[in-house]
Parts: C-alpha cells; structure tokens; sequence
C-alpha cells in the first residue's frame, strides 16, 4: 500500500545529508514550510546550500535560524535583502554566507527546467549587467539573450494545503507559488501540509501536484505544532 505519511517533521527530514542543495518553497511569508526548515535545523544538516524565493526575515524560525547557526554555506534567492532580514545581512557582510542573485522569473524557470528535463536555456534577462558576466550570450533573431542553466536540488521542502496518502497535493492561493514548480525539480520532495484528506477526496483537477512528484508527508495545521504522529503505522 502507498502511504507516503510520516510521524512527524523530523522523521520527514531524516537522512538529509551536508551539503545538499536544498529547495524552500515561499513567497515571502506565504506559503514556507517553516516547521520542516526548524526540523532540518535539529537535524543538523551542514553546509547546505538554500534556493528560496528570499532569504527570510526576523530570527529565531525558519530560514534565518539556518542562517544564523551556520548551517548554509550559500543562499541562491532573487530577493535577500528586504525588510527585517537582518540575519541575511550579518552572515553575508561577515563573509559567511555566499548569495547567487537570480532574477525571479529566471530562478523560476531555471527550477521549472530542472522539473522538465531541459538542461539550460536563453533569456533576454539580465543581459548587459552584472548578473550577466561570465555567461554565454547569444543574439538570436537580433535580439541578445543569456544562457542560463537548470536549477536541480537534492531535496524541496513544500507547504501544500491539502494532501493524501499517496503525495497528492494542493495548494491555497498564493500557497501556490514556487511549491508545485519546486516539487518536481527535487531528488527527495518533502512536503508539509495544513490538512490530511482521504484517499479519493481531492478532486483530481484541483491536485496541482501529483504524488508521482512526492515522496514525504507530514501533517503541520496551520498554527498548531506538528503532532507527535501523523500515521500509526510510524
């Protein structure tokens, strides 16, 4: 039987090893799976290099916790200066913590490529500046572009509105952001979701990600600790 239910958030992030290339799904404040970010924490995984949308704000939660314990050797994000992201501020100026700024849309599709098997492509952003050097350009039809790569990662972590046993999932308004891309561009998809349905409840067109995408669930309702076991079978 497909049950890809587990106990809690730690045993969700077990195994997750130092140095891995991990994606965080958020926009902004909306849509973290921030109780999994503060399990991988206790884990202890080192080194990691972190793909988000940004790089968090205030500190003691979430990716700032990361930040702060040393636990991320590089931060690859589109927005990592913004209000209160006062950690982001302190690691990178002691030369603590490396950043790769990517344009959103870029971050977004190089993610997106990853999910779909292409290995690079061209965009028209960021030609003739900074983020531009050292990078393949090509004029195609009279217009220039830049090559960008795909963005693959060891593990995602996700927040999903809803989801059953066999990984299926969805998502909540702007819920739905950088998760279903993130989820398919993942060696290991670990997901936290606010309610866990039945087996046939979801109707198959409102899943935005099948579990085909998914290998690890735990149930986190929004605003409430993450129980003690999610699934007795654990």
């Amino acid at each position: 039987m497909i049950d890809k239910r587990v106990g809690s958030v730690h045993a969700a992030v077990a195994g997750i090893k130092d140095g891995s290339v991990v994606l965080i799904g958020g926009f902004g404040l909306v849509g973290q799976p921030n109780a999994l970010i503060d399990a991988l924490y206790e884990q202890g995984a080192r080194e990691l290099t972190i793909v988000a949308n940004n790089a968090g704000s205030g500190r003691g939660a979430g990716l700032p916790k990361l930040m702060e314990g040393g636990r991320v050797r590089k931060i690859i994000c589109s927005f990592p200066r913004s209000r209160g992201s006062v950690v982001f501020d302190e690691q990178h100026k002691a030369g603590r913590l490396e950043l790769e700024l990517v344009p959103q849309g870029t971050l977004a599709e190089r993610i997106r490529a990853a999910g779909a098997g292409v290995p690079a492509f061209f965009t028209p952003t960021a030609y003739g500046t900074a983020l531009a050097d050292g990078k393949e350009t090509r004029v195609i039809r009279g217009r220039p572009y830049v090559l960008e790569y795909a963005l693959e990662a060891d593990v995602a972590l996700l927040e999903a509105w809803q989801a059953d046993r066999w990984g299926n999932l969805t998502y909540r308004s702007t819920g739905r952001n950088f998760n279903p891309v993130m989820a398919t561009a993942a060696a290991l998809t670990i997901v936290q979701a606010q309610h866990i349905v039945e087996l046939g409840e979801l109707d198959p067109a409102a899943i935005i990600t099948p579990g085909i995408y998914v290998n690890r669930v735990a149930h986190v309702p929004y605003g409430h600790p993450p129980p003690a076991s999610a699934n007795p079978q654990d």
